[in-house]
């Protein structure tokens, strides 16, 4: 297969049926598992939280500089996101390739911006959005953006989203 139909390819998927039901899993919940590529190719895998823009068909996660994730997306940046139903028959893993924002230096910079726009979406409003922001900077957040660029899985057969 050619370079140009590969792309078109994942351009069908963008407005493919199934695609979308896949996708509409990532919008359900908050909680899945990120998995990275270690250095000897074998998969890390990380529980945490994200937040899905479908528009952009981005997922978000927040993460911490100092860790193997973090590490490992620095040397690859492909990675997998896995997400279940409650009761486990439907699922999605999203594949693509990640893009990580600067590390959080001051507690008003673009980055502690992103963080407390992530954490409204998942967790809404927090108690001390100061303590927050500087938390951010101590902490060296930063935040993952997974562009999805293919899905796969079993979507949900009721197509409600």
């Amino acid at each position: 297969m050619t370079q140009d139909a590969k792309d078109n390819e994942g351009a069908k998927d963008a407005t493919d049926p199934a695609q979308d039901a896949l996708l509409r899993l990532l919008s359900q919940g908050h909680g899945g598992v990120l998995v990275t590529l270690k250095s000897d190719g074998r998969p890390q895998l990380s529980n945490v939280s994200h937040a899905y823009d479908r528009d952009e068909r981005i997922i978000r996660v927040s993460i911490t500089d100092d860790r193997a994730k973090t590490r490992n997306l620095r040397r690859d940046p492909r990675a997998s996101y896995h997400v279940t139903s409650a009761d486990r028959w439907t699922y999605t893993v999203a594949e693509g390739t990640a893009d990580l924002s600067p590390v959080a230096q001051d507690p008003h910079d673009e980055t502690v911006d992103e963080l407390v726009r992530l954490y409204r979406e998942v967790l809404g409003e927090h108690p001390d959005w100061d303590d927050y922001r500087a938390a951010m900077v101590r902490d060296r957040r930063l935040v993952l953006r997974l562009r999805v660029e293919r899905a796969y899985g079993i979507p949900g057969s009721s197509g409600k989203g």
